[in-house]
């Protein structure tokens, strides 16, 4: 048992020492790498950028009320077209007790500069037609007492305003009725019958009865990066991917690149607006989201290789050009001048032309 314990050491010990006497070997052989290759190709080549927005109409308007109140009646919902100058809704005046009380003593002294006046003027008639007076004079208090007459019809009015928010002299333009500025989309009314609601003035922006925008006349508003911004102009073209419609590829037009960056997200960023194209038979929605491809430049007609094959050292750029396959594949170590890129191919310049075969990836190694 003992010695053929020590003949299986012995052989095991062999075999360990012949297999690591191949395996150097096979190692210390030179190997035979097998490249693929690739021609340069004629064509045309686009630097893109993907730029992230949305769909919004041009101009949205907010209309707000010319009088402070409360809604009583509201006669349009999100979705409606309007008109402008259609009622949207109307305004139940709750006076204040000064502005109430202001307006009652205008009243009050209109009435009593109203019955001095008429005293006066009757006086004067009486004088005048016995010929005491002269008609001047006449004339002066007759129009004293007309104007007394407007002023107490004045007061009234504005007391009427004040309570009612109507006035008798144009009671069909009346301050309680919330009026359509444009024609357009309703896209929202924050408000309910029962809401309280202020006008615009110098010290608030008043309360938003509706918004109403024109959906035909719409923008792509966006972000571009600064690395990129200096590529852009207006004019250029853009084509809208809108998330919401996968199938609709609408256009649009650069029209405006802000003078000025924002970099609350971290990167700076410049606003940029686009018009987008109408399209009456595709019901576009404010708010969409929506991504811009606009192409930042381009080369036609010339020579164009994968990126992968060039070899970048520092500010140069080379390719091994194929000088001979057998017996075995050789290359030269060439140095090229490269153009725009799109991430996948790029434009090359000087250095090779559409004849050269050039290595690519490797395919296998051979001994």
């Amino acid at each position: 048992m003992k010695k053929f314990f020590r003949i299986f050491m012995w052989v095991l010990i062999a075999a360990i020492f012949v297999g690591t006497f191949v395996f150097l070997y096979l190692n210390s052989r030179e190997k035979n790498t097998v490249y693929s290759t690739v021609t340069p190709t004629t064509g045309s080549i686009e630097r893109t950028s993907v730029l992230t927005g949305t769909i919004e109409p041009r101009d949205e308007i907010n209309i707000k009320p010319q009088i402070s109140g409360i809604i009583s009646e509201v006669l349009v919902e999100p979705g409606d077209m309007v008109n402008e100058g259609d009622v949207i809704a109307r305004i139940k005046v709750i006076p204040e007790a000064s502005s109430l009380s202001n307006a009652q003593g205008q009243i009050d002294q209109a009435q009593i500069s109203l019955d001095d006046a008429k005293v006066k003027y009757e006086r004067s008639k009486a004088l005048y037609d016995r010929k005491v007076i002269a008609r001047e004079e006449y004339e002066t208090a007759e129009a004293t007492y007309h104007k007394a007459l407007k002023s107490l019809e004045s007061a009234k009015d504005a007391l009427n305003i004040v309570k009612n928010g109507v006035s008798r002299y144009n009671a069909s333009e009346a301050n309680t009725m919330v009026r359509a500025t444009i024609s357009g989309l309703v896209l929202d009314v924050p408000v309910k019958v029962g809401t309280s609601v202020i006008q615009a003035n110098t010290f608030n922006d008043g309360t938003t009865i509706a918004t109403i925008a024109d959906m035909n006349n719409l923008i792509f508003k966006g972000k571009v990066d600064e690395t990129e911004v200096g590529l852009l102009q207006p004019g250029m073209e853009m084509k809208i991917t809108i998330g919401a419609l996968p199938d609709f590829n609408p256009t649009a037009t650069l029209e405006y690149i802000s003078p000025k960056g924002d970099s609350s997200t971290g990167a700076n960023t410049f606003e940029i607006k686009a018009a987008v194209m109408p399209y009456p038979n595709v019901k576009l929605r404010s708010g969409y989201s929506a991504n811009a491809t606009v192409v930042l430049s381009n080369a036609t007609n010339t020579l164009i290789l994968p990126e992968s094959v060039i070899e970048w050292a520092g500010d140069s750029t080379y390719v091994y050009v194929l000088t001979d396959s057998l017996p075995e594949q050789k290359f030269d170590r060439r140095k090229i001048v490269t153009g725009m890129s799109d991430g996948i191919n790029i434009e090359v310049k000087e250095g090779v032309d559409s004849t050269v075969v050039i290595r690519s990836s490797v395919i296998n190694d051979k001994e």
